[in-house]
């Protein structure tokens, strides 16, 4: 297994790992602080929470019992939907700090752009919201700042309005779910962008014959070949699993290469069903 400590720069200078640990859903104590010590052991150095997910303690201990030191360690957290607007924002920073017991975060993130109570005045709600992600960066609190799941109008708003431009788009993405304006926007803007939910299509590519072929053809499960086409295609995926196995094997895709003919198939993939985003 190659070292996967590859990084990506943000346009501050920051070094993000391309491949993070992701933590969504790991609210069982046990399970969630065993699989993040288990990814950091594993080579992971990119941790991903939210408030949302209600688990950051848990990840923070996580990262304690792993023994990796904190500056070797890419370490996100978002804001929660009920935190938007400036004063509850700048307040959940701090609460975000200290259930995870550490002194900054690599990157912090506005979770969603469009939240309850702020239907009507979302545009607005961002802004103001985005201004306490500033202040936070400005007194190194935060050592980047971004965004999850903002599309183009969401873009649009924000940018003519930010001090400082977000760094980062986290969005869903994977095959059948490409969403390259928004894609294609992020970066013109210089925001690197990173993949939710990659794994996705496994349950539709267990039974697809060309799939099935690739597995033979590189040695690889599907997952792994799913993490490589992200990486390929220039996204930083984050992939979760409480299995110890399985957190190893997520890591072992920096020995191989897709070639053109197979990103192609995976670039025509059609997702069957509703596609949440």
């Amino acid at each position: 297994m190659k070292n996967a400590n590859v990084t990506v720069t943000l346009t501050n200078g920051t070094e993000m790992p391309i491949l993070g640990y992701g933590t969504w859903q790991n609210t069982d104590p046990k399970e969630c602080i065993d699989g993040v010590e288990a990814a950091l052991k594993a080579g992971y150095r990119h941790i991903d929470t939210a408030q949302m997910y209600g688990n950051e303690q848990l990840v923070g201990e996580g990262i304690r019992n792993s023994h990796v030191a904190r500056e070797e360690i890419f370490l996100t957290s978002k804001l929660d939907n009920i935190n938007h607007g400036y004063e509850k924002a700048k307040q959940t920073i701090e609460e975000s700090l200290e259930r995870l017991g550490v002194d900054y975060l690599d990157l912090f993130l506005i979770h969603w752009p469009v939240v309850e109570g702020h239907e009507e005045d979302w545009k607005q709600d961002n802004i103001e919201t985005w201004r306490a992600l500033e202040e936070a960066y400005e007194a190194g609190k935060l050592k980047a700042i971004g965004l999850s799941n903002f599309k183009v109008e969401h873009l649009e708003n924000l940018l003519p309005n930010c001090r400082i431009k977000p760094m980062v788009n986290q969005i869903r993405l994977h095959p059948g779910v490409l969403q390259e304006e928004t894609v294609a926007m992020s970066r013109e803007n210089g925001m690197v962008v990173e993949a939710w939910s990659p794994l996705s299509p496994i349950p539709q590519m267990k039974e697809n014959e060309a799939v099935i072929k690739m597995t033979d053809k590189y040695n690889k499960t599907i997952a792994q070949l799913l993490l490589r086409y992200c990486i390929q295609k220039q996204f930083v995926p984050l992939t979760k699993s409480v299995h110890k196995d399985r957190i190893i094997e997520n890591y072992d895709i920096f020995d191989f290469e897709i070639d053109e003919e197979d990103m192609h198939y995976f670039d025509q993939f059609e997702m069957e069903g509703d596609i949440f985003m």
